[in-house]
């Protein structure tokens, strides 16, 4: 396929790139990308690889916009209000490069209709906001063996990774079950409608799945296979943490198609045991009582250092890999946002010892 004289102007910054050029920007005109979430996460992801020439594009939402969505969601505009986000967002980008091909699919992704969507698609970028829906894509793209770009974002932290590729051993790579095994229960974790988010977060995450995504399709650069790449707005830190695939998660991945589509996303992954939630009064109490450990799952050298009270530090980077036996009856789990200590939390949960989850973070309390 050899490069029109206007593709050759419209992307010329990016074909100038010694590791890009003309083959990398064909790769691109000739790729599907199927983006499941147009809000917060999928708006920018969007615009970027629109930009960039992905030449089918496809946005899977069945939601319409809000006014609360414009402070993070800057592809719509206020006249945008009540229309369905698949079309508003074709339409705009669209507007921004008429030259690719875009399809949008204003309805809810199920089980039902999963396979059939996922599957005209090469790479699959999840922008969802709710646990049921990803373990859903997750499921859907090991199943089909498509590459499956992950964010998520919470109040100033978010994260990045890459799930499912198929590697040179033809063994893929981790998925998101690798990472978390098991849906937490309903309202065990809060969205962003009742956490908050600050704006610019979703726009520097979904910038970053649309970087790795590019990077997949075009063979340059690393890419985040096997890792999870953590992003804090506030301290400007960036951890990245090991993933690595797991047999045993294997078993909760429906076995076929057919077991997919029987699967209820809803409550079958609900797990046997669970955390408490506790502010930073109950927290303080705990701790004093006996037979108590305070674990810190931030990684080494985040700030703020906390020398107020006695803790361990067990990074979720090695958390996840190594398993700790800790003998304590109660643990008591925190990180900086709120978001790690809830996934160490629900790894830690066992129904031996009684798990407590600091809510909000160590940042919330201004604790040092």
């Amino acid at each position: 396929m050899e490069l029109s004289n206007d593709d050759k102007q419209r992307y010329s910054r990016q074909i100038a790139l010694q590791q890009f050029g003309e083959t990398a920007q064909q790769k691109l005109l000739q790729s599907k990308v199927l983006v499941i979430g147009a809000g917060g996460l999928g708006c920018p992801a969007l615009q970027y690889l629109a930009a960039a020439g992905v030449g089918t594009i496809g946005i899977l939402d069945n939601d319409t916009v809000s006014l609360s969505n414009l402070h993070r969601q800057p592809l719509y505009t206020t006249a945008d209000v009540g229309l369905p986000k698949a079309a508003m967002a074709s339409g705009a980008l669209l507007a921004l490069n008429p030259t690719i091909k875009v399809k949008a699919f204003p309805v809810r992704l199920d089980t039902g209709n999963a396979l059939e969507l996922i599957k005209n698609y090469e790479v699959i970028i999840d922008g969802t906001d709710n646990f049921a829906s990803r373990y859903l894509i997750n499921d859907a793209c090991v199943l089909l063996k498509k590459p499956l770009i992950y964010g998520s974002i919470y109040q100033f932290e978010g994260q990045v990774a890459v799930f499912n590729v198929v590697e040179e051993n033809n063994i893929p790579s981790a998925n998101y079950r690798d990472l978390f095994p098991h849906q937490p229960k309903e309202n065990e974790v809060p969205n962003c409608s009742e956490a908050g988010v600050i704006g610019v977060l979703p726009g520097i995450i979904g910038t970053m799945m649309a970087n790795e995504c590019i990077k997949l399709i075009t063979g340059i650069g690393n890419s985040l296979i096997n890792k999870l790449l953590i992003y804090n707005t506030l301290t400007n830190q960036i951890f990245e943490m090991d993933i690595t695939p797991k047999e045993e998660t294997l078993h909760l991945i429906p076995a076929d198609e057919a077991a997919f589509r029987s699967t209820e996303y809803s409550f079958s992954c609900e797990t046997a045991h669970s955390f408490e939630d506790v502010g930073i009064t109950d927290f303080l109490k705990l701790m004093k009582e006996a037979d108590t450990v305070v674990v810190d799952v931030r990684e080494v050298g985040e700030k703020p250092v906390i020398t107020s009270f006695k803790h361990i530090n067990i990074p979720m980077s090695i958390l996840k890999t190594q398993k700790p036996d800790i003998p304590q009856k109660n643990i008591l789990v925190f990180c900086h946002a709120g978001v790690r200590s809830v996934d160490a939390a629900l790894f830690l949960s066992n129904g031996k010892n009684k798990i407590y989850n600091l809510k909000g973070g160590i940042v919330r309390y201004n604790i040092h």
